[in-house]
């Protein structure tokens, strides 16, 4: 019997009567409904940054919804709790003086971020600017806009490449075809460029020597917004606070949602710089109106289970401490740089790929680890994603690379 539940990005077929029901969480080690255990060396989807089952974290959901449940923050409204969240996130801002939208989730911020970009160019009287440029392997979420920029083909098929117009992609890491393709695009038409500052689902690539330095002065020289998406790097992941900073770019917007909450509940947000901000706040009657919105914005119990979040983050040192366990991922995978099956190890921080060869298979290989307590999720690029939490245990890493090696071993 199986039950009613159609899974994420899953072929049903080949995941029924397989799937893995995780019934408790508490730190980084998972239990299963047969009893199982095991090192959650992805953190979910990238956002377990605290780690599972953290006792201050349901005391406050259940603080907040004994005083107010949720309330939305459309016209008029708003909540004490939403307007804490975007004083605090505000000030860790890599953008000074934000104004921040929130929302519920990663995919939720891009899109929104997206539709901005365009609205804004509207506003200012230029509306002929409205293609939106991403990058070969990049993904930005799968709501519609997200789904339309994706870098990565399979992500868009059975859409249909009108599924959101005037998109277009361009080369990953290299900075003069990057030159070339915006000039061909054309510059005036281009609304925004987005990009990941460490390309994460498609398959960790950090950016390559130069690119990023050729991406921010096309942006200013052409007057292209330039859109980070920060949804798995911002709160720590790579050992900053927010990769911008760590890169030294100087975006118009940056859109965050994963490491906000550390996953305790689905949050997103846009921090938007004042020169897109402006025609929205500073022109009194005339001020433009972004009629955009979700309902589950500035959700108080939501807002406050990221208010603690980010108490935990800073009280527990938890983003150097990511930047540490970093460097103990690295010397313990380091060894399988010379394994038969593996090409090459990327890694930022807390966020690694450890690429196979032809000979191997990325889906078997993390198959075979979860009978070791591993589990390790394999990317489309044909590499294990390893993303661990940020309280994780150097033993914990060590474990976590005896099993990659013993399972790539066993696959000679």
């Amino acid at each position: 019997m199986t039950n009613a539940l159609w899974s994420g990005q899953a072929h049903m077929p080949s995941v029924l009567g397989r799937q893995i029901t995780i019934e408790r969480g508490e730190g980084s080690t998972l239990t299963g409904s047969d009893g199982a255990r095991y090192f959650d060396a992805t953190s979910s989807l990238w956002y377990a940054n605290i780690g599972h089952g953290r006792e201050e974290m349901a005391e406050a959901a259940a603080a907040q919804i004994r005083r107010l449940e949720a309330y939305h923050v459309f016209g008029r409204f708003t909540n004490d709790r939403a307007v804490e969240l975007t004083e605090r996130l505000a000030a860790l801002s890599p953008i000074t003086d934000p104004k921040i939208i929130l929302g519920s989730g990663g995919s939720d911020a891009d899109d929104a971020a997206l539709k901005l970009a365009r609205h804004y160019w509207q506003a200012v009287g230029r509306p002929e600017k409205r293609v939106i440029v991403s990058r070969e392997n990049a993904y930005h979420g799968l709501h519609a806009y997200g789904t339309a920029v994706a870098g990565l083909d399979f992500n868009r098929q059975g859409f249909g490449e009108s599924l959101v117009p005037d998109t277009a992609r361009v080369s990953r890491d290299d900075p003069a075809e990057l030159e070339r393709q915006l000039l061909e695009i054309g510059p005036e038409r281009i609304a925004a460029f987005i990009t990941e500052p460490v390309i994460g689902a498609g398959g960790v690539f950090p950016p390559a020597p130069g690119y990023f330095e050729a991406v921010q002065r096309l942006c200013d020289e052409h007057d292209i917004l330039l859109i980070v998406d920060e949804v798995i790097t911002g709160f720590g992941r790579t050992g900053s606070m927010f990769a911008t900073e760590r890169y030294g770019l100087r975006p118009d917007m940056v859109t965050v949602a994963k490491g906000i909450t550390s996953g305790y509940a689905p949050l997103g947000g846009i921090f938007v710089a004042p020169r897109v901000w402006e025609p929205y706040y500073s022109r009194g009657a005339d001020s433009a109106t972004f009629r955009h919105g979700v309902t589950y914005s500035g959700h108080p119990t939501v807002a406050a289970l990221a208010l603690t979040n980010l108490d935990i983050i800073e009280r527990e040192g938890l983003v150097s401490r990511a930047g540490e366990l970093a460097t103990v991922l690295e010397r313990e995978l380091a060894p399988l740089t010379d394994h038969p099956l593996v090409t090459e190890i990327r890694s930022t921080g807390l966020m690694v790929a450890v690429q196979l060869g032809e000979a191997a298979s990325a889906v078997t290989v993390c198959d075979r680890l979860l009978d070791h307590g591993m589990i390790v999720r394999p990317l489309s690029v044909n590499a294990l994603q390893i993303s661990p939490p940020f309280i994780s245990e150097p033993h914990e890493l060590t474990a976590l690379a005896a099993s990659i090696r013993t399972v790539l071993d066993g696959s000679l």
